[in-house]
């Protein structure tokens, strides 16, 4: 059940001042969708159902500007498939969501990137046969030479081209990948990939960038690296969305933590209050994880593991 609880945060936290950032977190309930002060995401009764399953059922939920949030729960919470509603992959049963107060439902991804709002996702979505830096150059919006009466006639863009690359040049030396300039994307570790997918996000200049387990599958020896460019979006004035299983991650970086269990949003707040909720702490370990068994319960499971032992004997 969601759990409502006053909270004060630190007027030092990062992200901004006055209303935006973190700073507008400070005396917040720490309850599921609070409103906030300088919401850049809202998201109203969005539901999806696959047959006869609920896997996403969030009825209010609104994102602060210029924070990194993190939305946490068990495998099959629906975090991916909110990811997936909110950026256009996927289209609810029912439900509204805003970007920057622009209705977003019905809007392809390729139109939500362009207004600013840009993914990763689990499995990096590198194309391996073409070379990193061409993989940068995919992101850039508007590109002139997209066209195909204008591509016949490289003087309408070559110079614009000429810029994305300094910027994908410029974006590929903050990820420490310029040494992979020309090397095809399908060569680099998964983490490298993972750092590539975050700098050609950034190729659309986006205001909000949202993150699916960003950590998934890297080498430990990337995963500062990672933190640190999460770190500089918000340094950047970016707001950051992100899913992720790594509570050590999430109580370092983040300012604000949702936490979804069975589609529903069941508590918000700042990371190390979520941490110590009982209704977080059931959502990932399940229900009187730590209560001690009655006598009842402690005869009906050794009965039980009698009756096991007993059937496998027998099959032998």
């Amino acid at each position: 059940m969601p759990v409502e609880m006053p909270v004060e945060m630190p007027e030092s936290s990062p992200g901004g001042g006055g209303t935006t950032g973190a700073a507008g977190l400070v005396g917040l309930e720490a309850r599921p969708g609070v409103p906030k002060p300088d919401p850049i995401l809202v998201a109203d009764g969005v539901t999806r159902r696959f047959g006869g399953l609920t896997a996403v059922d969030v009825a209010h939920v609104e994102i602060q500007r210029g924070t990194i949030t993190a939305l946490i729960g068990p495998n099959g919470a629906g975090k991916s498939t909110f990811f997936n509603l909110l950026t256009g992959f996927d289209r609810p049963d029912h439900g509204t969501w805003s970007f920057n107060g622009t209705s977003l439902a019905g809007v392809p991804p390729y139109k939500v990137a362009r207004r600013g709002m840009v993914r990763t996702f689990q499995l990096t979505k590198a194309l391996s046969r073409l070379t990193v830096l061409q993989n940068m150059l995919l992101g850039a919006t508007g590109q002139r030479g997209e066209s195909f009466l204008q591509a016949i006639f490289p003087p309408l863009w070559k110079r614009q081209e000429a810029q994305n690359t300094v910027r994908a040049e410029e974006l590929l030396r903050r990820f420490k990948l310029d040494a992979k300039r020309d090397d095809f994307a399908g060569t680099m570790s998964g983490g490298q990939r993972k750092l590539l997918e975050m700098a050609r996000a950034l190729m659309v200049q986006p205001e909000m960038v949202m993150l699916d387990e960003p950590m998934a599958g890297v080498n430990p020896a990337l995963t500062q690296s990672l933190l640190s460019h999460v770190k500089a979006l918000r340094e950047d004035g970016m707001t950051v969305l992100f899913v992720e299983h790594d509570m050590d991650m999430v109580r370092d970086i983040s300012d604000w933590v949702i936490v979804m269990a069975q589609g529903a949003i069941i508590a918000e707040g700042p990371p190390d209050l979520i941490m110590s909720n009982d209704a977080v702490i059931d959502a990932y370990l399940g229900g009187h994880h730590d209560a001690p068994l009655t006598l009842e319960e402690e005869q009906q499971q050794s009965a039980a593991a009698e009756a096991e032992l007993t059937r496998l004997a027998e099959e032998r």
